[in-house]
């Protein structure tokens, strides 16, 4: 079912929103993007004349209630996002009361559902590779299935509109599916969007596709480096990995972060991007620090040979040509991952380089996609999230949708 062609008027729809989001010490939201980005969704059930429900998880409370993880602390903020003044359910588990009561144009807010180990759906205090454990396992497979049965009789719809959790197999996004039949179930307006932007970027590569892997390290993305080097043009690969890279073909990277158990998979990461024709680039220059802080000492030293009590923080003047150049041309572009510490705004230059001139791309016709927390925050950082095509809500979902893995979210609303 399509969300543009459903008609809550008189429904009850409960809807898997990612209100995951940043707070400070004193429980204010720090940044609301999240609230924000679901709002084309929510405000549709309300504007149709549908009750509206709300359920989403924060942080990772393990199965246990932590006051400090409540969605109590949102309400406000979702309030005012949404116009309408928010009722809150203190228990997502027993919120049948409240869901009932639920009258047109009124929005309810369920607490944290990971509050409940049957969100997540793993057996808490066993250890793993037990036979304790694959026993626990296989009960806690069936209180899942009844949480997601008690969850779906609050509602007579269910909107997936989370695409941060999409791709986890949990109560709210991939069993509660099962109580609605294929009318009554849909995708929201924010998963529909990132679900488009991925398929632009995959199913319709225009050429030259380059992608920007960064971060430090190379062992949690090499599923989808090895899948991009099938895809691909031209692949950056940035950040911390860079030392890896050196290390493995004989450079010497003095303090530099790296996985010295990896040195034959990026060795193999080379000869593959050989093999498939791809341009391969690879930082050769760095800006390096004799301390990991902002206000070290620095000097720019070749990325395979960095002095003994120094480390490389950020991308060097040459390999930020270098980036620019592999961007500027493309037509589809892929960013995840920072170039540098760009936290340190002496060590920013270099991821800054890459959003200068994924924004120039853009300009010049190409379809950007930037995902993960860290490349959305240098985005923001440097006052360009409006000179790219679109930012994406899911570092993990994002990654493992380009990996070319059905996301359990999506699958299971085109089921």
């Amino acid at each position: 079912m399509k969300i543009e062609d459903f008609n809550f008027a008189g429904k009850k729809a409960i809807v898997r929103v990612d209100f995951n989001v940043p707070l400070d010490e004193n429980g204010n939201v720090t940044d609301d993007t999240r609230i924000r980005g679901a709002l084309p969704t929510l405000k549709k059930v309300l504007a149709d004349g549908g009750a509206l429900i709300m359920m989403s998880h924060m942080g990772k409370p393990k199965g246990k209630v932590n006051e400090k993880l409540s969605l109590s602390q949102i309400v406000p903020n979702v309030s005012k996002a949404l116009g309408v003044e928010v009722k809150f359910a203190k228990d997502c588990g027993n919120a049948s009361e409240e869901a009932a009561a639920l009258k047109p144009g009124e929005a309810l807010l369920l607490e944290n559902l990971r509050f409940y180990p049957e969100e997540e759906g793993k057996p808490v205090g066993v250890e793993k590779g037990t036979p304790e454990y694959d026993a626990a396992k296989k009960e806690m497979k069936g209180r899942q299935q009844e949480f997601a049965k008690k969850l779906a009789s609050y509602a007579d719809c269910y909107v997936m509109d989370a695409f941060g959790t999409a791709h986890r197999k949990h109560a709210s996004t991939a069993v509660i599916d099962e109580y609605f039949d294929k009318d009554h179930k849909m995708l929201g307006y924010l998963m529909e969007k990132e679900v488009n932007a991925v398929d632009a970027v995959l199913g319709n590569i225009k050429r030259p596709f380059t992608a920007i892997m960064g971060g430090s390290k190379v062992s949690t993305k090499i599923g989808i480096i090895e899948n991009l080097l099938t895809k691909v043009d031209n692949l950056i690969l940035c950040g911390g990995m860079t030392y890896t890279f050196a290390k493995a073909q004989g450079g010497k990277i003095g303090l530099s972060i790296c996985e010295d158990d990896k040195l034959d998979v990026a060795l193999d990461v080379i000869k593959k991007a050989k093999e498939n024709g791809v341009n391969l680039v690879l930082g050769t220059d760095s800006v390096c620090g004799d301390a990991f802080k902002n206000d070290c000492n620095t000097q720019i030293c070749p990325s395979n040979d960095i002095p003994e009590g120094w480390e490389g923080m950020d991308a060097g003047p040459q390999t930020r040509e270098l980036f620019a150049n592999a961007i500027k041309g493309a037509k589809t572009i892929l960013w995840n991952g920072p170039a540098g510490v760009f936290e340190f705004d002496n060590f920013a230059g270099g991821s800054k380089a890459i959003a200068e001139a994924i924004a120039e791309a853009t300009k010049n016709g190409a379809f950007s996609l930037i995902g993960g927390g860290d490349s959305v925050a240098c985005i923001n950082k440097f006052g360009l999230a409006d000179q790219v095509s679109y930012i994406s809500t899911g570092g993990g979902a994002l990654l493992e949708a380009i990996e070319g893995k059905v996301l359990p979210g999506v699958a299971a609303i085109e089921a």
